[in-house]
């Protein structure tokens, strides 16, 4: 098993949705996502337009990405596959985000349901200073000098 992060390109957009609604936590479907404003396209053109995304690959199949809205300073997205949890991939993703997040913002946020599984993630990696946004969410933050 060969594994390698690298920076999303366009031709990875069918599999990031393809990780997205396969996940377990935190689960959407395409229609969900769409509804949104969430498409392949709209994806697409942010890849396109900006290093914003992260795949996780094993024989060039996308298995995880990370993503994020550098013009918020905001980590929108990461997710692995079921069976890929456990093996550092979310951690190598997140990380990759955060340094690109990090090069342009001293403070950087993302928000998760507050009793997830996600959200005891992003605090053993540091995320700090839960604020509830409602609908059982929180943000969390974490500032350059906490890296």
């Amino acid at each position: 098993m060969i594994l390698k992060i690298r920076p999303a390109m366009p031709e990875d957009v069918p599999g990031l949705f393809a990780v997205r609604t396969s996940v377990t936590e935190n689960a959407m479907t395409y229609e969900e996502m769409q509804a949104l404003g969430i498409t392949e396209a709209t994806v697409c053109s942010m890849i396109e337009a900006s290093e914003c995304a992260w795949v996780a690959t094993e024989n060039q199949h996308v298995v995880g990405f990370s993503m994020i809205l550098p013009e918020d300073g905001c980590l929108f997205a990461a997710f692995v596959l079921p069976h890929y949890e456990g093996q550092g991939l979310g951690k190598k993703l997140v990380h990759a985000a955060e340094q690109a997040l990090f090069r342009d913002n001293p403070l950087i946020w993302l928000e998760t349901g507050k009793n997830t599984r996600a959200a005891g993630f992003y605090r053993r990696l540091g995320w700090k200073h839960a604020q509830d946004v409602g609908e059982g969410d929180i943000r969390l933050e974490k500032s350059r000098q906490e890296q």
